[in-house]
């Protein structure tokens, strides 16, 4: 059986508010399979966002074991760190968060570029991936020139561009209308298994979920 892409062990993660300590993450053990894409459903509050963070080693204060691709990350200093999320993590947010001075091919071919890939091989693969989300026409139009569904699915090739093991992406067509969301949502599983990347996707719609291939439930800080 392969190693996990992703697995924690007794993850946790508390916050002091007011004197009174608040546990928002009790102990997650949690394991995705490589090409596995695991649907993380909850409530709002309920941690989703949370977890994504500690898993994408954005912040820090948790406790517990986190391993990547067979590597424990948890206690990585920042450099390792930012390595980590380089080149085995790719993020996918609510919004969007393009860079409006570049062009939407611009935007996948950057972090491409900061991993140090050689530009016409960034841009060759830039140019791919947004031909296969249907914006081989789009290529050199900038985020305030494209739709909500077409800046979302920049987002989608720029969080693949690298090629990363796994892929975390939290609420990732909560801003767009149901029509809009449900043909986003198809194109970026089609496209992540395509890639073989696995994927964590924090939603709380349970239709989307249901698409995927497997759904874990956090409630109270821990998965039933």
């Amino acid at each position: 059986m392969s190693e996990a892409v992703l697995q924690t062990t007794a993850l946790k993660r508390s916050f002091t508010q007011g004197g009174e300590t608040i546990e928002v993450l009790r102990g997650v053990d949690l394991a995705v399979a490589p090409g596995e894409i695991v649907a993380l459903l909850g409530p709002s509050g309920s941690g989703k966002s949370t977890l994504l963070q500690a898993v994408g080693l954005l912040e820090g204060g948790f406790e517990g074991s986190i391993r990547v691709a067979g590597e424990e990350v948890a206690k990585l200093n920042g450099d390792r760190r930012t390595e980590t999320r380089r080149d085995r993590m790719g993020f996918i947010y609510q919004f969007h968060h393009l860079l409006p001075d570049f062009t939407a091919q611009e935007n996948v071919v950057l972090p491409q570029l900061i991993g140090g890939t050689e530009r016409d091989v960034a841009e060759a693969r830039a140019a791919e991936l947004l031909g296969a989300l249907g914006l081989a026409r789009r290529l050199t139009h900038r985020p305030n020139q494209l739709s909500g569904g077409e800046q979302q699915r920049v987002a989608v090739a720029r969080a693949l561009a690298n090629r990363p093991a796994l892929v975390l992406a939290d609420e990732p067509t909560g801003n767009l209308d149901e029509a809009t969301a449900d043909i986003v949502f198809a194109e970026f599983l089609r496209l992540v298994r395509g890639e073989g990347s696995a994927a964590l996707v924090a939603t709380h719609n349970e239709r989307l979920a249901a698409r995927m291939d497997r759904v874990v439930r956090l409630h109270d800080g821990v998965l039933e």
